[in-house]
């Protein structure tokens, strides 16, 4: 065995797993790239315990906010209007001067409706009411009338404005 290398055993360095005694999964196997490293479970679960914590706090915050629909005022009265393109629901409301109101107005129309696209509107000048509800929706705005008297409401938004006699009425504001 003179000067001759031994056997088929190739030169050159050797393989960081061969050299560390761990195979890594058996012959000739490498990562293959995405899986995971060594001490990333941990790493995953934090992230998943986080997660999970960001969105139980974010729902806790934002569920008031998003179905509690915004009650009127204990001591206002709800009046429930609905409109649509043959007009409102009721011609005459009958208030009393000084006591809080409530107007809560429901669009029956749809939103793919050619005029107005499906929006209504309860508008009354002299009382500084504008309220506009969304297609097959409702929206509310709660005032105070503070003189007797009749006032018009009228929805300006589609079905002829003003000038439609289906689409206004009158508020009478008593002491």
């Amino acid at each position: 065995m003179g000067g001759k290398k031994g056997g088929s055993r190739k030169s050159g360095p050797v393989p960081k797993a061969r050299r560390s005694g761990r195979s890594g999964g058996g012959a000739g196997s490498k990562r293959q790239p995405g899986t995971a490293k060594r001490g990333s479970r941990p790493r995953k679960a934090s992230f998943f315990v986080l997660s999970a914590a960001v969105l139980l706090a974010a729902g806790y915050f934002l569920w008031p906010v998003a179905f509690s629909g915004r009650p009127a005022p204990a001591s206002a009265d709800v009046i429930d209007i609905a409109a649509n393109m043959s007009g409102f629901s009721q011609r005459v409301i009958r208030v009393r001067a000084g006591e809080p109101v409530t107007i809560r107005l429901t669009s029956l129309d749809g939103p793919y409706h050619r005029d107005g696209g499906g929006k209504h509107q309860f508008a009354v000048d002299e009382l500084d009411v504008n309220i506009v509800a969304p297609p097959k929706g409702s929206a509310s705005q709660t005032f105070t009338p503070t003189e007797p008297g009749s006032y018009v409401f009228y929805c300006d938004i589609c079905c002829g404005g003003r000038a439609n006699p289906t689409m206004s009425g009158r508020i009478q504001v008593t002491e």
